[in-house]
């Protein structure tokens, strides 16, 4: 398939994509009962979850691990929205300041009708992710930049805004509403427009996204698949309870990962292990478990 973006060659696009992917890689560490666990679940909300959504042990344990992956991906997805700038020509990705700088010679041609030099930009993955203590300092420095640089407009762009556009940034600041028009909000895809001059800019990079991304993830030496061992370990929990297999077996095992020091729901560990008390049970538990092949 011919590479049909113009304004980032084919080899940069994968360079960006596999750097992302690489980002991801790092969170693909196994998961065991003790990674699981490392921000103590809560096991009521997990019973809740797998009983009203009729799925199994496994399948709710999996989602959790997913959903602890995912909590951690969506900054390595801010990365690849802001650092694919620094292939686009006149673009600049700072280590601090702003997320990016566009600079244009010839000119910015701005929806009111003026005309400037230099974007300075704020990126946000979601349009709902900024309080509005967040909105209004980010507001300020935003004010400030423009009256420090009169040549300039400062842009908070959003990869998934509710709509496509490029308007008057509206907020608040010390309860007041403040607008200006060199202050503006825009999509992505409009972002992308002014700086390629493309209207589908945006449209075709996520075309070629996926292709490369398979690519990039079927290289040789490319991200490997965790084994991740939590279900086995938690059954293993279990089966101290009687059979691994059982609701309520497997129902202990979960609680013992948030009310281990709970009173009642210790005691049977607490003897297993030997313990004067419930202060280091957690730790065995977690050894206990680990030992999946052998028997303590």
């Amino acid at each position: 398939m011919a590479w049909d973006l113009d304004f980032i060659s084919e080899e940069d696009f994968k360079k960006h994509v596999r750097a992302t992917i690489m980002k991801y890689g790092e969170k693909l560490e196994s998961y065991d009962l003790k990674r699981f666990n490392s921000n103590l679940i809560d096991p009521i909300k997990l019973i809740f979850d797998k009983s009203v959504y009729r799925t199994s042990w496994e399948e709710i344990v999996n989602n959790e691990i997913f959903r602890q992956r995912d909590k951690s991906n969506n900054n390595d997805i801010g990365y690849f929205h802001q650092n694919i700038f620094s292939y686009f020509k006149g673009c600049e990705v700072p280590q601090a300041g702003w997320d990016v700088i566009y600079k244009n010679p010839d000119g910015i041609q701005m929806p009111d009708g003026d005309i400037v030099h230099t974007l300075y930009v704020e990126m946000k993955n979601k349009h709902n992710t900024m309080n509005s203590a967040s909105s209004a300092k980010t507001y300020i420095k935003m004010q400030g930049q423009i009256l420090e640089d009169d040549d300039c407009a400062c842009l908070l762009v959003e990869a998934i805004a509710k709509k496509s556009q490029n308007i008057k940034w509206s907020t608040k600041v010390d309860g007041k509403n403040v607008q200006h028009r060199l202050i503006r909000r825009v999509s992505m895809d409009q972002f992308y427009a002014i700086l390629t001059g493309e209207e589908d800019a945006f449209y075709k990079m996520c075309m070629a996204l996926p292709e490369v991304i398979n690519s990039v993830v079927n290289e040789e030496g490319g991200v490997e698949v965790p084994h991740d061992t939590v279900i086995d370990e938690l059954r293993k929990v279990a089966s101290l309870y009687g059979n691994e297999n059982s609701e309520l077996s497997m129902a202990m095992a979960v609680y013992m990962l948030g009310f281990n020091t709970y009173m009642g729901f210790g005691d049977k560990m607490q003897t297993k292990f030997a313990l004067d008390s419930k202060d280091g049970m957690l730790k065995r538990i977690y050894e206990y478990a680990k030992n999946l092949q052998g028997q303590d």
